[in-house]
């Protein structure tokens, strides 16, 4: 939001330098997030003077252009090489000497001494387009007679210099979202801090009465809870034309670009007091009829931009006797704005609610400066006032008169909150106590009435645009800010509270992972939780148990999502499609269900969500370089980085139990089981889920059921063991065996024969051939033992191999070769 200082200074009586200004208000709570300098005109006239012109002749080797000497009230006068058609020597001009800017086009050029065909120019004298006066460029600016040298050309057009302030407005503060509405804020606090005797003036509207009751229109509310008070009025027999200049000045000030008086008028009175007002050409609303309304669903009706927009019939609108003129406190209709043609008006000043105005707004993708205001919460009370603030300036400036008295429909009027507050309490929240008479001086300026005072409470009652005070904390927030954080002292005590941080920690868990991933040469991501609901319209999926958004954004975000997969896969094209197609991705992130109780509106309690880590890996597994092969990423590098995650938890990947699984996202997959649940599962995503996203390489995906695994290892401590005294010994075995048989019966088996010195089993080289046999393959697998209680010797070593071999040929079917 944009705050001109001028204007501000019209309720205000303050002279307080800019950037003490923006302190005091980011104190209050109206953070100043920039400070810039407007001028009127771009560059001020920075250096360009009047001056006459003494003489002037043509130039002795061009025939269009003109030598000149001018006068700029100041040392000798100027030498200046001039090409307008219009000079000649008794002329007041605006002259820009070396050293000055001017426009040409868009862009600034700066002003140098030099030699024009031989001749030597010091400066220029200006057509108004070079000063951005205006558009002419056939001749420079001829000035009245009286324009005395010498005079700078910013005071001679009156260039208006002013200093906007970029506040960045908090969704609760709209009671500030005008100027009245700071120098509101900034009285309070000049009152108690700098001592000023000073009060934000409202302008007076006394001069405000009808002139006749010729034009009335009637005012009909049919949904009172979306629109609880409409006024309006007519002004007959206005002469809709350009703004005066104080006008379009306050306006661009603050980024607004003018219209036309009338439509400028309700955008003044809009940032002036807070308060968003429309205009309708009074002879376009059919039947002398303004109802306000609600149309059936599918109706088509086209905004002031020119676009035709599907109504819903949830969408209030102001309308005539036969169809819709205006989306109530959003956007006026392209059939009933104010035109050059416009002679009378039809002025509205409403307060609508702000659930209605916001769903309205979001539903058909509008944000207007009325909808910001009525979505966060008008005023009730300032519409009467509003509507005879603007129908008093466009009868001044736009002429006409006031042909209807104010049509105020009100059918329940909206009442004031009332909130007790306790001193003791202001003094417990603030960690000060304020005097009592400094607290009420800062309601008083506030507009808070005290309504009693007993003992220790106050009972005050909140001004109707006090949106967002409810409660006694919201008034101590509003006391303390007029008041001054900074007037807090920090006290010597300090009270602290001790907590138990119930274990596991999950955030540090998080976070340990997270930078184990990151070291291992994973990028983190972080996706939407929105997606299509047809994501996830299929059998892999539990599409019962959908959370639906019931006033989604778009189509495409329109579902809570189940899984993790579809924003890594979109992450994973995004890349590859931006030729970086080797890749290792990980999001913690949560998904979402609805439990289906059979209850027409959901509880809270119905919604379900949990924590997943995903894993994506595709493309190359290492980059090409001149000492290493390339090779793809395959199914063994989501395993392992999987199980990387499940050991560093403080669970062992090879006990747990596992089990080899197809469908789904994935079209091969391992999954990991504590307790008959599945901590987490690993694959190649199936082709159709590539599909989707156009990706024509194989990606690698795990879930970690986050929520399951922390659960398994929440009674998990670290043990330690003294490091082993004895050697240990490697021995190997080459078995020829069913291609059915997996390495885990053949490790399992082991452990299950030798309980005390076997202390690993791996598989290190697989071999097939024809010439083995039918349906046969051959593993060489190593088994390392050891003997925690003495050395081992060659009898022991045998004893174990050749029960091991004996096992493996009896239970396996397999040969030793």
């Amino acid at each position: 939001m944009k705050i001109s200082y001028n204007w501000l200074r019209d309720y205000l009586n303050i002279d307080i330098e800019p950037r003490k200004l923006a302190e005091i208000l980011t104190g209050t709570g109206l953070e100043v997030e920039a400070i810039e300098e407007w001028e009127s005109v771009e560059g001020g006239l920075k250096g360009v003077v009047i001056g006459e012109v003494l003489t002037c002749k043509k130039h002795p080797d061009a025939d269009k252009l003109s030598v000149t000497t001018v006068s700029t009230g100041i040392g000798e006068p100027l030498h200046i090489v001039c090409g307008a058609p219009n000079v000649a020597a008794g002329q007041k001009v605006p002259v820009a000497p070396a050293g000055t800017y001017v426009l040409k086009g868009k862009e600034r050029m700066e002003i140098k001494r030099s030699k024009i065909r031989g001749e030597l120019s010091e400066g220029m004298i200006c057509a108004e387009d070079e000063l951005g006066l205006g558009t002419d460029h056939e001749g420079i600016m001829i000035l009245s007679e009286n324009a005395i040298p010498g005079t700078p050309a910013s005071q001679y057009f009156n260039i208006v210099k002013d200093t906007v302030f970029e506040i960045g407005l908090t969704p609760n503060r709209i009671d500030s979202g005008s100027h009245f509405g700071v120098a509101r804020d900034l009285a309070a606090y000049l009152n108690i801090n700098e001592g000023m005797d000073c009060k934000a003036v409202k302008p007076e509207v006394s001069g405000f009465k009808p002139d006749n009751n010729d034009n009335p229109c009637q005012v009909i509310i049919e949904n009172a809870a979306d629109c609880p008070r409409y006024t309006g009025l007519t002004i007959s027999g206005v002469s809709v034309a350009e703004s005066p200049e104080w006008l379009k000045n306050k306006l661009r000030a603050i980024g607004l670009n003018p219209v036309n008086n009338v439509v400028d008028i309700t955008n003044f009175v809009q940032h002036e007091i807070g308060h968003p007002l429309h205009a309708f050409d009074a002879d376009k609303i059919e039947g002398k009829k303004v109802i306000i309304k609600n149309l059936p669903d599918g109706t088509k009706f086209i905004t002031l931009d020119g676009t035709e927009r599907t109504l819903s019939s949830k969408d209030l609108m102001i309308c005539n006797a036969t169809e819709g003129m205006c989306i109530a406190g959003i956007f006026g209709g392209i059939g009933s704005g104010v035109t050059t043609s416009t002679k009378n008006v039809f002025l509205e000043s409403a307060y609508f609610n702000p659930v209605s105005i916001r769903k309205s707004a979001r539903r058909h993708g509008l944000n207007t400066d009325a909808s910001f205001r009525f979505e966060r919460g008008a005023d009730p009370e300032i519409t009467p006032w509003a509507l005879k603030r603007a129908a008093v300036l466009i009868r001044e400036i736009a002429g006409g008169k006031i042909s209807s008295e104010i049509a105020d429909i009100y059918p329940s009027k909206i009442k004031r909150r009332q909130v007790e507050v306790s001193f003791k309490n202001m003094a417990r929240i603030t960690g000060k106590t304020i005097g009592k008479p400094v607290i009420k001086k800062i309601l008083e300026m506030l507009d808070f009435i005290v309504i009693s005072e007993e003992d220790d409470i106050l009972l005050l009652e909140v001004p109707a645009y006090r949106v967002d005070v409810h409660r006694e904390a919201d008034v101590v927030e509003e006391i303390l800010r007029i008041y001054g954080y900074n007037n807090v002292e920090i006290h010597d005590h300090v009270n602290s509270t001790l907590f138990y941080t119930e274990k596991p920690d999950r955030e540090k868990l998080v976070n340990i992972i997270a930078d184990m991933l990151t070291s291992a040469g994973f990028s983190e991501i972080m996706c939407n939780s929105l997606n299509p609901a047809s994501f996830y319209e299929n059998e892999d999926f539990e599409t019962d148990k959908l959370v639906r958004l019931a006033n989604p954004l778009s189509s495409d975000l329109n579902a809570m999502r189940q899984s993790l997969i579809y924003g890594g896969l979109s992450s994973v094209a995004r890349n590859i499609n931006r030729q970086n197609a080797d890749l290792k991705l990980y999001e913690f992130g949560n998904c979402y269900f609805l439990e289906n109780t059979g209850k027409q509106i959901p509880a809270v309690s119905d919604f379900k969500e949990k924590r997943v880590l995903g894993i994506f890996i595709s493309g190359n597994h290492l980059p090409q370089r001149w000492n290493s092969r390339v090779r793809a990423s395959d199914f063994f590098d989501i395993k392992s980085t999987t199980e990387m995650v499940l050991s560093r938890l403080g669970l062992n990947p090879d006990s747990l139990a596992k089990s080899e699984s197809a469908g789904g996202y994935f079209s091969e997959a391992l999954a990991w089981s504590v307790n008959g649940k599945i901590v987490a599962g690993a694959g190649r995503v199936a082709d159709k889920y590539l599909a989707r996203f156009d990706i024509e390489q194989d990606v690698y995906y795990s879930q970690i059921e986050w929520d399951h695994l922390l659960m398994s290892v929440r009674n998990h401590s670290p043990s330690y063991r003294e490091l082993p005294k004895y050697p240990w010994v490697r021995r190997d075995l080459a078995l020829l065996i069913d291609k059915e048989i997996k390495f885990s019966q053949i490790r399992d088996l082991a452990f299950r024969t030798e309980k005390h010195i076997l202390k690993s089993v791996d598989l290190f080289d697989v071999y097939e051939s024809n010439t083995l046999g039918d349906n046969k393959k051959s593993y060489a697998v190593s088994f390392i033992l050891r003997d925690d209680q003495r050395t081992l010797t060659d009898k022991s070593i045998d004893k174990v191999m050749k029960a091991l071999a004996m096992v493996f040929e009896k239970e396996l079917n397999a040969t030793i070769r």
